[in-house]
């Protein structure tokens, strides 16, 4: 992992991805971890945090999460999700986050060094090369260790480094009790499984 003391840099964290990612490695993110660890990797100008939340439910199982990363040094973008039935008569949840992504990344682009993108999602390679363009460094957290690969090739090929979540143990919350507990993601899997 190559990161600069004097570097700026900002986290861009697709919430339902990197979940969906640290599920498939039978993790759990602690994000009060994430973010002191890229604090002390350089200069954090910004940590964003993207989640699509359903918002006819009286209570979100997400709603911990996106209050303890509010009020502990994130900036939280959230939107509602859409609700729709399938040909087949299910209720399907949608949720894309990825315009949101683009247009912080790229807005704050003039103020960074470094862009750490958490997500695998190929849809982000011409985001990284525009950014790239402007001179800014990006690193790309997924994984590769998974089956399938949370990892789309056109993006690992595209950031400049790339970071397997595996690799960042350190990163992960074993499951905690007490009044100190950081929320995790793990409601999204009820919010998923609607």
């Amino acid at each position: 992992m190559i990161f600069y003391p004097a570097e700026r840099m900002a986290l861009f964290i697709d919430g339902a991805n990197l979940y969906a990612t640290a599920r498939s490695l039978d993790m759990e993110i602690d994000y009060k971890a994430v973010r002191s660890f890229f604090a002390n990797k350089g200069i954090l100008v910004r940590a964003f945090y993207y989640t699509a939340i359903l918002e006819d439910q009286e209570y979100s199982p997400l709603r911990p999460l996106i209050d303890w990363l509010d009020y502990n040094g994130f900036t939280l973008v959230t939107k509602p999700v859409k609700e729709f039935t399938d040909e087949h008569g299910r209720r399907k949840i949608k949720g894309n986050m990825d315009i949101e992504i683009a247009v912080d990344m790229l807005n704050i682009s003039d103020q960074i060094d470094h862009a750490v993108l958490f997500s695998g999602d190929g849809d982000f390679r011409r985001l990284l090369e525009a950014v790239q363009r402007r001179g800014v460094r990006v690193t790309v957290v997924s994984s590769n260790r998974t089956q399938p690969s949370m990892i789309a090739d056109e993006l690992r090929r595209q950031a400049d480094q790339f970071i397997d979540l595996r690799d960042l143990e350190e990163l992960t919350n074993p499951k905690k009790s007490g009044s100190d507990t950081v929320p995790t993601d793990s409601g999204f899997e009820d919010q998923i499984n609607v």
